[in-house]
C-alpha cells in the first residue's frame, strides 16, 4: 500500500463546528438534569469557556469538570445520552461545507485525523459522523465500565497535541517530515505549537487573536461560517 504524501490534521470545535462540543455536551447533561446541580454545572461551564478563550485554562483544570461529568453513569447509559445530544446539537451543526473540506483531502489519499483537546468519549462519534478514519482527543480514564474522571496519558491540548500526532504518527512507522505537505486547521491560538510545526498552518474562523498573528505571518485564513458570522453581527 502506498504510503499518503500529505498530512491533514483539523481541530474541531469553532473549525469543523460551529460550536464546541465540550462546552454544549456540558450544557446538555446541565438542561437535561444530569450533571447535578444545573444553575452549578452551567456556572462552571461558563467559566472554564471564558478561561479557555482567554488562554488561562490548563488541560486539568478542564478535566476536573467535563471528565467529572462522565462519572456520572455507567459507559452503556452515557452512550445513550450521546446518542440524543449527537441528534439535538451535533449533527444539526454538521455542515456541508465543512463536510466538503474534509472530503477533499480524503478523496485525495491524505492522511487524516481529527486533533482536540475535547475527550474521546465526546467527539469520537462525531469524528465518525465526519468520516474522518483517526481521532486523537483527550484520553479519559476508563475502570470496570465506569470513566474514573482522570486523563489518560498526555492531554491533546496546547503542545500536548504535538506530543500526540507524534505518537500517532510513531504507531505507523511514520513522523512528520515524512510528509510533503502537512495542514493543520484550527481557530484558536491554544493551537498554535501544532500550527507552527505544520507546512500550511490554515486558520480556520479564527479567533480575533489567531486572525491578526496569522495575518502578521502571512498563513491562509479560512472562514467556513462566514455567513453564519455575519448573521449574528
Amino acid at each position: 500500500m502506498k504510503s499518503a504524501k500529505r498530512l491533514a490534521l483539523f481541530d474541531l470545535d469553532h473549525t469543523l463546528l460551529p460550536l464546541d462540543s465540550d462546552y454544549q455536551w456540558a450544557d446538555f447533561l446541565a438542561r437535561t438534569g444530569r450533571a447535578g446541580d444545573p444553575v452549578e454545572a452551567q456556572r462552571r461551564n461558563e467559566d472554564l469557556m471564558q478561561r479557555y478563550n482567554e488562554g488561562n485554562l490548563t488541560a486539568e483544570q478542564s478535566a476536573e469538570f467535563m471528565l467529572g461529568l462522565l462519572t456520572r453513569a455507567d459507559a452503556s447509559e452515557l452512550a445513550e445520552w450521546h446518542e440524543v445530544f449527537m441528534a439535538e446539537v451535533v449533527r444539526p451543526a454538521i455542515l456541508p461545507i465543512a463536510q466538503n473540506l474534509v472530503r477533499n483531502h480524503l478523496m485525495q489519499g491524505d492522511l487524516c485525523a481529527i486533533v482536540t483537546a475535547t475527550n474521546e468519549f465526546v467527539t469520537a462519534p462525531i469524528a465518525r459522523a465526519f468520516g474522518v478514519p483517526h481521532l486523537i482527543a483527550t484520553t479519559p480514564e476508563l475502570h470496570n465500565g465506569r470513566y474514573t474522571g482522570q486523563i489518560l496519558g498526555v492531554p491533546s491540548f496546547q503542545a500536548g497535541k504535538i506530543t500526540r500526532v507524534n505518537e500517532w504518527l510513531g504507531a505507523m512507522g511514520l513522523q512528520l517530515a515524512d510528509f510533503e505537505d502537512s495542514f493543520f486547521y484550527s481557530d484558536s491560538p491554544n493551537d498554535l505549537p501544532l500550527l507552527e510545526v505544520v507546512t500550511h498552518p490554515i486558520a480556520t474562523n479564527p479567533s480575533p487573536t489567531l486572525r491578526e498573528l496569522a495575518q502578521a505571518r502571512g498563513w491562509k485564513i479560512l472562514d467556513l461560517f462566514k455567513d453564519m458570522q455575519d448573521a449574528k453581527s
